[in-house]
């Protein structure tokens, strides 16, 4: 030990770490008064100590640990970063400090896990206090407990979670020391002062003493809420309201209810697991004949379900037993127990459980014929359990089926069913829509003759009334007596709903008596007008009548006289007009109106002031029903008459304003078919169809309607079935599509009249309701009627639904269950018929949930496949009846999505959409289901469901809470090993974000381990930028259009259509864009559809390959391909096409094709700015099925690479990866137009694009398993191989002709036959060698292949045809070249006036290329030609006013010319004859003339593209480095021919050098003479510079030199033997900053983290010492022209130099092309 001034020396934090006890000490004291000193909470001395604090409270010394464990308090009380020592530091009290026998030492260890409580860590303190609950040591074990019932005293069940204190209690107190199970008995009574009797069941199993003395204590507790004492840090506002509560006495009773929130039971116990409990053969004794082996079994399970929290397990088969018993069983003994089963079963399970609900629910309600009281309670008790678990929507299509069983046990116990279950709801949850129904069948048994129904009916109506309220029950009364609604009244009163619920009227006003007093007054009128014996009598009506009209004019109604007669009713119908509505006797007037002769009033005036007169009452009165039926009949009799049809329909228009159009429409249509005018019927049809569009569609009967249209349609009258077409026109603008489903049965000449009528629809909005329901006559009719206007709101419940029950048979599911997978497809195949015949299905489906779920696991991927296409249909059919199956179906459909192979994967997507749409996403966030699947740790079935959340999430306005479940889920997919499953979960984190909060998801990951939490919390701080705002609340002023616009989107967006493509059903693809106003859309078509953005396609670029944006590359287009499209395209694409681009109807698609045919000539500049954009749309429409799209799609692209060859546009490498893959998909189209079409686009593709880039993708559709596709794609290879050569191949010719060899012997005739043109294409150009290259071949296929090219020997015109007339090829451009392409808008339209110059001469440059392509042979003719046309090039370029002709022209040149070279050393190769090898020489030197012409013209020169120039430079290197040259006799008049600096002079490009370097140094193939010719170039370029510097993009000159720096870093070089190339580009950089001067720091532009980049360093360094660079030693001034003359003295004093600098020996050759270096 040192002396102790050593470390009294040491900074307080050393101190803190000393060996030394004392000096510890006094660490812990200063630290203690600095703690107390620092009021900054965020100060940085606080991170000083944040690794000390555990050493603070487990120090070793008990008398420093207690001066630790004050300093340790005062820093978590106030240091920021406190919380994050939670864990260790309290895991070192309960180890360290609760075992200490000193009481301050407990005390301060309590006081610490309380404050760590404080600052909102109690999970993590919670977490170590059960652990140390564990400890053998019963100290520790004591003070945890301590300290547990503190927290829970001071901070309450809001803060601390008592489910695990609850589940340890059991074990405490089974303790063997008395002092824990004490203190236990202390921590039960203050759980229970805050949850109450919620603790009961928990401890119901402990010793019978200990409850008893429990019992006592909780007796004891005062009967008010207890408060919180405590508060978090963030609760600070809540204990200032506290306190001011409490210096306020008696203001707390509210307060104190809210700060002891209810605690349910159920959630504080320990699941049970019973399935692997359950007897082994409990199936065999259930199913067997003697009842006691059944009883015993039953009771075996009864036993195991009295746990009242079960494990959620696959209960199916337990449920199906339970089911047959409660339904077939005849010992009544057996049902009571298999009920008191299903009651456990549904209690335990909850929620879980509701998946079996549609099973049980008609068996049970069945079995209530039972009489036995015993039974029928056990029953009752089981379909209440039940109900629990699903939802009233999901069981009201049962409980309706049996409402009419002719049982009265059965009708009784199902009303009494749903008045039990009406306590449960809410006016939300039991919406009017449902209420209908529920109270159309309970008014039938009301008047039911057994007196028990109807008292059971009473109690049901009452309880709804009491859920909803009077106002939305009374209008189903309306025809009810006053007595019976007096009785529904009072069982109303008499209801207490579950829960303490308010009834829906008492919410608002309770004290208030009025209200409620004047609501019956208000509702009792109507019922006094409804048709009553009184009303009608004629004498009555007459006695009214003559209280408001005058006296003569009753007088002469019915006079002989017709003038007499109009005068009376002229009286009639002024004082009509003037009298007052509320003293109107509308049925006694209407009714004098058929005084004789009444309707068959033959005067046609007459007639038709009637007929104004029925018109005004009803307009002006409080017209009835009643009063509308009494004149209906004869207004519609003279609907059809010539004269007095006009005034027949205002009267129907009147009276459909007062008594609804639903009503009187239906009337209006059976009426009219009751007659046998064919007139009025046409015309009854003809007012209707436009009342639609007057009043909108709300509250229709669509049923009423299809059969009487049938009837109409079926008629013999042509007028008749016009008008019946009409009307399905109107209504087809509401309801859509599934409006033909009804009347496909009609013959096809009827049905194409449909079709067209309903295609003039397409596109159209609904109009706006002008007319409409302004009055009501009363109460109960305006209820009414608003009722059906708020049912009719979703045309999918109007639609006739079909029972498919019985056809799903014992022998169709024991089929789809079957070992023989031909037998389950055969069962498949029926269930998708009974579908298909039954188009609209209702829920109740049998036995087939079981069996299709087994189905999705099949082993057989097409029978999931067809499962999944059943599942999907049934969605369709089912419509929202659908969430019923959710769990039993739904889920499961998830399980697919872990399938390796797509097209599954693909198919489940598209399911589980389709359900989606039907079901809302609030069905499939609820429960544990959707994250027990993102718990499996399969890959594909993570990233895909993690995409699709993404994409869902956004659009909701709310989730349910069980979406935190995920969460744990979601962070183990953050650190998934697939990178995939990563990508998508970083993707739906903001999704996440955005409902639950960052502070529950940072909660959820301070669970998480150490090292996982710090990466998933740098990923939640990265994904809070990002999360999206949520989707607003529907406005409530739309409400009244929404319904005619509704169930048009719902239609179109059903997936069932066959038109639509496999892509239909989601959502994603057919996303319909929101409609405008009528008229709008118009006026903004006149202005162009594309925008011209500067560099926008280049941006793009950018972002792509820095993966900044989704890659375009899948294998079917997920939505998050499509919404960045539409990202993208909504920068430069007008809105209204955008809206036709991507609506959900193919008829927009076609509309805005030909929107963008018409543009493309006028708009071209801007076409070819976007054409990344328009490409990628278009492969998304090679996805469509639809013939009409697909063809229009491909004329259009025909039109633009005809437009873009005429501009002299080529693709870029981005475009072409873009949309040639997916093109070529559509070339194994089954459809032979379509395949005609897209090969005319790959043979056009190849004016815009290099042959040899388009190979490689035709070589990847080869592989394609569709036979149609491999044939198309080998035939285009030998087409290419036929015009271009063996140049297509490039570097792969070996293994392209042996994966083209390995076709031979496919299966398919035609796979074979292009397999082998191809080849025999090949022989045709390099003859014999073609056998080493294909490698090794079967007997058989090299039998046929030898065959073939003896064949096609015989017929040499055939090898010649393709030279023949050669299809008009644009530049073979290499990517580089083509990216930096831009076509110019001055040039494009003087490109038609070049080529008419150029057809003057005899031989173009494609025919002389091509024809040297197609011989085998070199001829004579051949060379003739080639050499003419050098020589007419050469000629053309000597020529002032005609070498103008080659503008736009050069890069054409240059690329056939290069081919013309390789197809020269490639017969070099091929044939050794001297005479032959003089031929190649004389050829080459023509060429080779030409380019030496062509390039001292310095502006078509600079028309040379980089990539092409870089080719060149390469092939004419290639060519002077070639030792066959160097030994030929002709070597020396070749090689000084070749003069590349004859190249770089006029078309200075550094680009192309730098690329080629790249190329030269990246290679392995290289050899190190060719790189050595690169690096000379370059001195002769930078020696160039000062001519030609004004004219360079020097920003595109400096990204090339960065991207080569980054390629080969200084370091890489320098390991090889010469890093001459890094010096070269070094001088090439010296040199520009030489030349432009501090200036040049503006170009670098393009360079991303210029800050990062050698190049800046580089320049910096250069400015910096501005020291001349070392080429200057060199390169002089270049003041006089490169062709300059050079005396011997000079020429002898720049070779030694070149060599100095090179390193070359004295005796090292220096190549003719760089002596004027």
């Amino acid at each position: 030990m040192g002396d102790d001034s050593e470390w009294m020396k040491l900074p307080t934090d050393q101190k803190c770490e000393h060996k030394v006890w004392k000096a510890r000490l006094s660490g812990y004291t200063e630290a203690l008064q600095q703690f107390q000193r620092i009021t900054d909470e965020k100060s940085p001395e606080w991170g000083k100590y944040q690794g000390l604090v555990k050493k603070f409270v487990t120090d070793s010394n008990a008398v420093a640990q207690l001066k630790g464990l004050e300093a340790a308090l005062a820093y978590i009380g106030s240091a920021h970063v406190a919380s994050r020592t939670v864990g260790e530091v309290v895991s070192g009290v309960v180890c360290k400090v609760f075992n200490q026998p000193k009481a301050r030492a407990k005390e301060l260890g309590s006081d610490i896990c309380l404050m760590y409580v404080e600052i909102e860590k109690a999970e993590a303190v919670q977490e170590e206090l059960l652990k140390g609950l564990d400890n053998k040591n019963p100290k520790i074990a004591l003070a945890c407990v301590e300290v547990l019932r503190r927290a829970v005293s001071e901070f309450g069940s809001k803060i601390i979670s008592l489910k695990p204190v609850v589940k340890v209690l059991p074990k405490l107190f089974e303790s063997r020391e008395k002092a824990i199970r004490d203190e236990a008995k202390m921590l039960a009574v203050e759980v229970y002062r805050w949850i109450r009797d919620a603790l009961r069941p928990p401890l119901q199993n402990i010793n019978s003493v200990l409850l008893k003395e429990l019992e006592e204590e909780w007796a004891k507790l005062p009967s008010s809420a207890p408060r919180q004492t405590r508060f978090l840090r963030s609760q600070q506002d809540l204990r200032v309201k506290f306190e001011q509560q409490q210096q306020n006495e008696g203001e707390g009773g509210e307060d104190s209810e809210e700060a002891a929130p209810a605690v349910d039971a159920y959630e504080l116990l320990e699941a049970v697991e019973i399935l692997s409990k359950l007897p082994k053969d409990f199936y065999e004794k259930i199913e067997a004949k003697k009842w006691q082996e059944r009883k015993e079994a039953l009771e075996a399970l009864e036993a195991l379900t009295k746990n009242l929290k079960l494990e959620s397990g696959e209960y199916g088969d337990v449920v199906k037993a339970l089911n047959k018993v409660i339904g077939k069983d005849t010992n009544v003994m057996l049902v009571t127990i298999a009920a008191k089963c299903v009651a456990g079963l549904a209690t335990g399970l909850r929620k879980k459980f509701g998946t079996y609900a549609g099973h049980l629910v008609p068996t049970i309600l069945e079995k209530f014929k039972e009489k036995k009281a015993q039974v029928v309670q056990a029953l009752q008790e089981a379909i209440d359990a039940v109900f629990l678990s699903t939802t009233l929507q999901n069981v009201s299509e049962d409980v309706l089926a049996v409402m009419d069983n002719k049982n009265p046990s059965v009708k009784q116990q199902a009303s009494l069913f749903l008045s039990r279950s009406f306590r449960h709801c809410t006016p939300t949850t039991l919406p009017k829509s449902l209420l209908k129904p529920f109270c159309v069948a309970l008014l039938k048994l009301v008047n039911d003759s057994a007196p028990e129904v109807r008292d059971a009916a009473f109690e049901a109506l009452g309880t709804a009334m009491k859920v909803v309220g009077e106002r939305a029950v009374n209008p189903f009364l309306a025809d009810l007596d006053k007595l019976k609604v007096d009785k529904i009244k009072e069982c109303s009163g008499k209801v207490e709903l579950a829960g303490g619920k308010k009834p829906a009227g008492q919410v608002k006003a309770p004290s208030k008596p009025e209200p409620p007093a004047e609501a019956p007054a208000k509702t009792s009128g109507p019922p006094k007008k409804t048709p009553a014996p009184a009303v009608a009598k004629p004498e009555v009506c007459e006695e009214k009548a003559a209280v408001v009209l005058p006296a003569s004019c009753m007088q002469m109604l019915d006079s002989a006289n017709w003038k007499e007669r109009l005068a009376a009713m002229e009286e009639f119908h002024k004082a009509v007009e003037q009298m007052d509505s509320k003293e109107m006797p509308c049925q006694a007037l209407v009714r004098m109106l058929a005084k004789k002769p009444g309707w068959k009033e033959t005067n046609f005036q007459v007639m038709q002031l009637k007929l104004q007169v029925v018109s005004a009452v009803a307009q002006r009165g409080s017209f009835s029903r009643t009063s509308a039926l009494a004149v209906l009949e004869a207004v519609l009799e003279k609907v059809g008459d010539v004269k007095c049809g006009v005034r027949a329909k205002e009267a129907l228009t009147g009276i459909a304003e007062a008594c609804s159009l639903p009503w009187t429409a239906e009337q209006v249509v059976s009426l009219a078919f009751a007659q046998k005018n064919p007139k009025n019927q046409a015309e009854a049809l003809s007012w209707l169809s436009n009342a639609i569009k007057e009043f909108g569609f709300a509250g229709i009967n669509v049923k009423a309607f299809i059969n009487n249209v049938k009837a109409a349609l079926a008629a013999t009258n042509p007028a008749v079935r016009t008008a019946a077409i009409s009307l399905l026109a109107a209504m087809y603008l509401y309801m859509g599509a599934p409006l033909r489903m009804f009347f496909e049965d009609e013959k096809a000449a009827l049905l194409s009249q449909i079709d067209a009528e309903f295609e003039k629809m397409k596109g159209q909005t609904p109009p706006a309701p002008i007319r409409g329901c302004s009055k009501a006559s009363g109460g109960e009719e305006a209820d009414a009627q608003e009722e059906e206007a708020e049912g009719g709101e979703d045309v999918v419940d109007l639609l006739p639904r079909t029972d498919i029950s019985d056809k799903i048979t014992s022998e169709m599911v024991s089929k789809i269950g079957d070992k023989n997978w031909k037998m389950r497809k055969e069962g498949l195949d029926e269930v998708a018929a009974a579908l298909s015949e039954a188009k609209f299905i209702k829920p109740s489906i049998g036995e087939l949930p079981v069996v299709l779920k087994a189905r999705l696991a099949d082993s057989n991927k097409i029978l999931v496949q067809q499962t999944l296409s059943i599942l999907q249909q049934m969605a369709t059919g089912m419509g929202p009846a659908i969430k019923q199956h959710v769990k039993g179906l739904g889920f499961p459909i998830l399980t697919v999505l872990a399938d390796s192979k797509n097209t599954v994967r693909a198919a489940a997507l598209a399911t589980l959409n389709a359900w989606v749409e039907q079901t809302g996403m609030k069905e499939w966030l609820d429960g544990e289901e959707l994250s027990e699947e993102l718990k499996k740790e399969n890959p594909f079935l993570r990233q895909e469901l993690l995409g699709w959340l993404a994409v869902k999430l956004p659009t909701l306005r709310s989730v349910p809470s069980d979406l935190l479940l995920c969460l744990p889920h979601l962070y183990s997919c953050l650190e998934d090993r697939n990178a995939d499953v990563r990508k998508k979960a970083q993707d739906a984190l903001p999704m996440f974000m955005m409902h639950l909060g960052c502070d529950k998801m940072n909660k959820a990951a301070a669970k998480l381990k150490p090292a996982s939490k710090d990466q998933v919390v740098g990923l939640l701080e990265k994904a809070r930028a990002s999360v999206p705002a949520k989707p607003a609340a529907p406005a409530k002023a739309a409400a009244a259009t929404s319904n005619a616009v509704k169930p048009a989107t719902a239609a179109t967006a059903l997936p069932g259509q066959h038109v639509c493509s496999c892509f239909d059903s989601s959502p994603f693809y057919l996303q319909a864009v929101v409609k405008k106003p009528p008229g709008k859309a118009e006026e903004d078509r006149s202005g162009p559809i594309f925008t011209l953005v500067p560099n926008g396609k280049e941006q793009r670029v950018k972002e792509e390959k820095s993966l900044k944006v989704l890659k375009w590359n899948f294998i079917t287009p997920r939505e998050e391909f499509v919404d960045q499209l539409k990202a993208q395209m909504a920068q430069c694409v007008a809105k209204w096409l955008m809206e036709d681009l991507f609506h959900s109807d193919f008829q927009r698609h076609i509309k805005a094709i030909s929107t963008m045919m018409e543009h493309i000539e006028a708009e071209a500049e801007a076409t070819v700015s976007c054409l990344d954009l328009i490409l990628k749309w278009f492969t998304l429409r090679f996805f469509d099925t639809n013939t009409s799209v697909l063809m229009k799609a491909l004329e259009y692209l025909k039109l633009l690479f005809v437009a873009l060859s005429n501009q002299d546009y080529h693709l870029t490498e981005h475009e072409a990866t873009s949309f040639i893959p997916y093109l070529i998909l559509k070339v194994g189209e089954p459809k032979d137009v379509v395949r005609k079409d897209v090969r005319s686009i790959i043979s056009l593709l190849r004016r815009v694009y290099p042959a040899s880039r388009v190979f490689p993708f035709l070589m990847d559709g080869t592989k394609s398993k569709n036979s149609k596709q491999r044939a198309e794609c080998l035939e285009e290879l030998g087409c290419l191989v036929g015009l271009c050569g063996m140049s297509v191949f490039q570097q792969t010719a070996t293994k392209a002709l042996r994966e083209i060899a390995v076709h031979i012997g496919d299966r398919d005739t035609a796979v074979r036959n292009a397999a082998l043109n191809t080849v025999v294409a090949a022989y045709n150009v390099c003859g014999e060698q073609v056998y080493k290259l294909i490698g090794q071949l079967s007997d058989k296929d090299m039998s046929m292949l030898e065959e073939r090219i003896k064949r096609s020997a015989k017929k040499p015109s055939a090898a010649a045809a393709p030279a023949s007339k050669p299809p008009e090829e644009k530049v073979a451009v290499s990517a580089n070249a083509s990216a930096l392409r831009k076509p110019s808008s001055d040039q494009a339209p003087s490109v038609k006036s070049r080529r008419l110059h150029t057809i003057k001469y005899d031989i173009t440059l494609e025919e002389c290329v091509l024809s040297s392509f197609s011989n085998r042979g070199l001829t004579l003719s051949v060379m003739l030609s080639v050499s003419l046309f050098c020589a007419q090039i050469v000629q053309i370029l000597h020529q002032e006013s005609q070498w103008k002709l080659m503008c736009g022209h050069v890069d054409e040149f240059i690329v056939a010319t290069l081919m013309q070279l390789r197809l020269l050393a490639s017969r070099r190769m091929v044939d050794e004859r001297t005479d032959r090898q003089q031929q190649v020489e004389k050829l080459y030197s023509s060429v080779i003339d030409s380019l030496n012409s062509l390039f001292p013209s310095c502006k078509l020169a600079q028309e040379t593209s980089p990539g092409v120039l870089k080719d060149l430079v390469h092939a004419l290197l290639t060519l002077i480095l070639d030792p066959r040259h160097q030994q030929s006799s002709g070597q020396s008049q070749l090689i000084r021919s070749v003069h590349v600096s004859n190249v770089l002079s006029p078309s200075l490009n550094p680009s192309a050098l730098l690329m080629l370097l790249q190329e030269a140094y990246n290679s392995t193939a290289c050899s190190p003479e060719f790189s050595e010719m690169v690096m000379k170039c370059h001195w002769r370029m930078i020696k160039l510079l000062p001519e030609k510097v004004e004219a360079l993009y020097l920003d595109r000159i400096l990204l090339d030199i960065h991207n080569f720096m980054k390629l080969f870093p200084k370091e890489m070089l320098k390991q090889k033997p010469n890093d001459m190339a890094h010096r070269t580009v070094r001088t090439l950089l010296h040199t520009l900053y030489r030349l432009v001067g501090p200036k040049i720091m503006d170009h670098l532009s393009l360079i991303e983290n210029r800050s990062e980049s050698d190049v800046e360093a580089h320049l910096k360094r250069a400015m910096k010492h501005s020291v001349p660079p070392p080429s200057q030693m060199v390169l002089k001034p270049a003041a006089s022209s490169s062709r300059e003359s050079v005396n011997p003295a000079h020429y002898q004093e720049r070779l030694k130099a070149l060599r100095q600098l090179y390193g070359l020996g004295n005796n090292s050759k220096v190549p003719h092309c760089l002596l004027l270096l």
